[in-house]
């Protein structure tokens, strides 16, 4: 398989492409990532000198850049994606740009190009938000309810993916993903958050009453999952992929990191809400189960552990991504809100 990974340089596409390497050797891998202040090249570092990786760096709005990628390619993975939805509501244009403008692009080099299979993958949120005291899940056939200019962005380009399949009959199959945590994760998101504002004895931000409820997907699981899609889900089809039914309020998740890492829960720190924010998600995965085999295996203590355990042994990296330009969002974001 040749595959071009779009956003290899990211968190979920870092996981990805190591894994990828990893479990097929023989495969070849073209990572396409812009780097922006999310995307990190040292990440892929150990498969430097490694004849089947390539990097390009290039940004997926840019066509004749996108179309000369795929020369050769016959499977794209898409993770390339504005993700974070406090940042969408500062500024929702790069998020109208990358990710739908950005996957149009894509599409439609992929449509020209033959390419076998277009993997697109979206999040939990396009569906909108569940009520907190019920039981109910998320599935392939909810209704789309985004609430973010971030999930508006995803919801919009879910369609596009949708669209190539059923106008040009262009191989698609799109993931919808839960929260996902674990190594090489940007340090604005909950958990790194949680985790390097610790060790650096910083308080740790919790927006609102604490209560949003999310399904944890660790980032291996994920990217067991998106294989199990590419090399045994069927085309034309949308699957689910969430946790092993970890669903705590995020309160709860800060309060288990900071007894994880022997710190007083008088660390955390309430500040106040961010608009829009969806009460709480799940994700019923029972679809890609019957159609794969796929079961998420990391529960959220191991994950948690295993995760704190990477950030601890990679303050170099953690840190050069808290500095310069994420301090001063750092300080835009929370710097106001604390109460």
């Amino acid at each position: 398989m040749r595959l071009l990974v779009t956003g290899g340089a990211g968190f979920i596409g870092t996981n990805f492409i190591l894994y990828w390497a990893g479990h097929h050797p023989d495969d070849d891998v073209v990572n396409l990532d812009s780097l922006t202040y999310a995307g990190n090249a040292e990440n892929l570092k150990t498969l430097e000198g490694n004849s089947h990786y390539r990097f390009v760096r290039a940004d997926i709005c840019d066509s004749s850049a996108v179309y000369a990628a795929m020369e050769g390619i016959d499977t794209v993975v898409h993770f390339a994606a504005e993700t974070h939805v406090d940042r969408s509501v500062l500024d929702p244009a790069p998020f109208v740009r990358t990710n739908i403008v950005g996957t149009s692009v894509l599409l439609e080099a992929a449509r020209k190009r033959g390419i076998r299979r277009f993997h697109h993958i979206s999040t939990d949120e396009v569906y909108g938000s569940l009520g907190l005291l019920g039981s109910d899940k998320f599935s392939e056939t909810t209704r789309y309810d985004p609430r973010s200019p971030y999930s508006a962005s995803k919801a919009a380009s879910d369609h596009l993916v949708n669209a190539y399949f059923h106008s040009f009959g262009l191989p698609v199959t799109i993931t919808n993903c839960s929260n996902n945590y674990g190594p090489f994760q940007f340090p604005e998101k909950l958990i790194p958050l949680a985790i390097t504002n610790v060790l650096e004895g910083k308080p740790v931000p919790v927006y609102g009453d604490g209560k949003n409820v999310r399904d944890w997907l660790y980032v291996t699981d994920h990217v067991r999952a998106i294989e199990a899609v590419l090399t045994k889900g069927n085309v034309g089809e949308t699957y689910c992929i969430g946790g092993p039914d970890d669903h705590v309020p995020n309160s709860m998740i800060v309060k288990t990191i900071l007894k994880l890492m022997k710190t007083d829960e008088s660390s955390m720190t309430f500040v106040k809400d961010r608009p829009g924010h969806d009460r709480r998600y799940a994700l019923d995965w029972s679809k890609l189960e019957r159609d794969t085999g796929w079961r998420p295996e990391t529960d959220l203590a191991a994950g948690l552990t295993a995760t704190i355990s990477w950030y601890k042994e990679h303050t170099d990296w953690w840190h050069r991504m808290k500095s310069g330009a994420y301090g001063e969002y750092y300080n835009k974001q929370y710097g106001n809100r604390m109460t």
